[in-house]
């Protein structure tokens, strides 16, 4: 378990829910990852939770707006810290990518920008004020990974070493490729393609360190989660599990 002070451009800095129950949200975290739900009003009748472990921000979730964000399923949603939201909105256009909300003031807290890779990939540039992001990561019950899953891989490569500066090493085992994402010579997250056959829109993929994968993934069924991958060894690299909350977000689970 590590506490975080603040977050290297480039480096995953904050975690955010997406969902269409965030009391049901709230209670299922809760149970499942030891998280204490913090609410502050962010405008009339909407509500921003943020969820604390150990004392330390670890992730955050609000209430989708169907007039807003007709069609949007619940989902987790991962921010990568920048110095500058709008230049980095602004070089994500310049290489592909789509801007789908360009940079805007969150208070005093910072300036963000919600953007979309090449190949669909949904996520947020943050440039932090006074919220300098998550406090904990690494440790069970906070965010351990971000994994891009996306048909294609070259394209995504090309545009996140090119905006971030990522460094992107691959390799194959098992019979699967996968790419690591390295930064400041330490592994981040990865990416990977989609099973054959497998027909999903691109996406990233927030994993949750754990004590026990089987018996995280066996509570959150309990609690009304589907399973998409069952709890499953990988060779020299721990065991993992994907589901999705009672809501559809889906999120995976990581025990080294």
């Amino acid at each position: 378990m590590s506490e975080v002070s603040s977050h290297a451009p480039g480096a995953f800095c904050w975690i955010e829910l997406a969902t269409t129950d965030q009391k049901a949200a709230k209670e299922f975290y809760g149970k499942l990852f030891g998280w204490s739900p913090s609410d502050s009003e962010m405008g009339p009748g909407m509500i921003y939770t943020i969820f604390k472990l150990k004392g330390c921000d670890a992730a955050a979730c609000y209430t989708l707006d169907a007039a807003k964000m007709p069609g949007v399923p619940p989902h987790w949603l991962i921010y990568v810290a920048s110095a500058d939201a709008a230049a980095s909105a602004r070089r994500a256009a310049e290489l592909g990518g789509k801007v789908t909300m360009p940079a805007f003031e969150v208070g005093d807290f910072g300036k963000m920008a919600v953007l979309a890779d090449p190949t669909g990939g949904n996520f947020c540039v943050w440039e932090a004020k006074s919220n300098k992001g998550i406090g904990i990561n690494n440790g069970p019950g906070a965010f351990s990974w971000g994994q891009l899953n996306t048909n294609e891989t070259a394209k995504a490569e090309a545009f996140y070493t090119a905006l971030f500066g990522w460094t992107a090493k691959t390799g194959s085992g098992g019979g699967m490729t996968y790419t690591e994402w390295i930064l400041g010579g330490k592994p981040i997250g990865g990416m990977m393609a989609p099973p054959p056959g497998l027909q999903v829109p691109a996406h990233w993929l927030a994993y949750f360190a754990v004590v026990d994968c089987d018996a995280t993934a066996a509570l959150a069924t309990s609690m009304g989660a589907r399973t998409y991958v069952p709890p499953t060894s990988l060779e020299g690299a721990g065991r993992f599990a994907v589901l999705a909350d009672p809501q559809g977000a889906v999120f995976a689970l990581y025990r080294e």
